[in-house]
């Protein structure tokens, strides 16, 4: 999970909107379902977090797949939020457009609309994509699974653990994703290695943003990359360390 810094406040309409913030679950859900600006301020957020999805750092747009606006604290355990932009973030998958033809095709939904984020989540042991430590918690494994990270202490353990399974980060659609990414990155690495290309310049490609845009699952290809990319990140991108 990389971590997002928020810029602004979302634009005008969504400003004005938390100026009087709705008090009830009820109050949240009618007043966001009748919002009616949610196209521009997932624009505010995609480009804050260079298109990748907040909490699987899929590029949902490379899947043919599109975002959705996350209450990362939900509407129904804290409707004052609603509005807060701060509390927004932008998750795959897309709530009309995307989730009736996943799940139609056998995949299990996963980041914002896993079952497991549905009801109200323990905000004290889940780790947020707001939080600037939130990199810390998780490690990448070559079979594609993300696991908590071995440096944590047994408090830390859990809330990765926790975060991993109620956002079902670990589903097979996202596990093979990550497997294959992880597989090409090996393959590449290697063949630098043998012939001795730079390897700082082949961790650039997908480290450094183009056009303001990551390539998918940045924070495995940080990790994959090790101290090499560290170094690629301070130098020409020092924003994203």
């Amino acid at each position: 999970m990389r971590f997002i810094a928020k810029q602004g406040n979302g634009g005008y309409h969504l400003s004005q909107a938390h100026t009087n913030p709705p008090q009830t679950h009820q109050q949240a859900t009618s007043r966001w379902s009748s919002f009616g600006h949610k196209t521009s301020v997932m624009q505010y957020l995609l480009d804050e977090q260079y298109q990748l999805c907040c909490y699987s750092e899929l590029r949902a747009d490379q899947e043919g797949l599109g975002y959705h606006v996350e209450h990362v604290e939900n509407k129904s355990q804290n409707p004052p939020r609603t509005f807060d932009y701060s509390n927004l973030a932008a998750s795959a998958l897309h709530s009309s457009n995307d989730l009736p033809t996943f799940k139609a095709q056998g995949h299990e939904v996963f980041g914002g609309h896993a079952q497991g984020k549905k009801p109200a989540c323990d905000i004290n042991r889940f780790v947020s994509c707001h939080q600037p430590d939130c990199r810390r918690f998780f490690a990448y494994l070559s079979d594609g699974r993300v696991v908590p990270s071995q440096a944590l202490n047994p408090q830390e353990r859990d809330r990765a653990q926790y975060t991993i399974d109620t956002l079902n980060l670990n589903s097979p659609y996202l596990i093979t994703r990550r497997s294959q990414w992880w597989n090409e990155l090996d393959a590449l690495f290697q063949e630098h290695k043998a012939k001795g290309w730079s390897l700082a310049d082949l961790a650039a490609i997908d480290l450094i943003p183009t056009n303001s845009r990551l390539s998918r699952f940045f924070s495995l290809t940080r990790q994959f990359f090790g101290q090499i990319a560290e170094q690629t990140l301070q130098q020409h991108a020092p924003e994203l360390v």
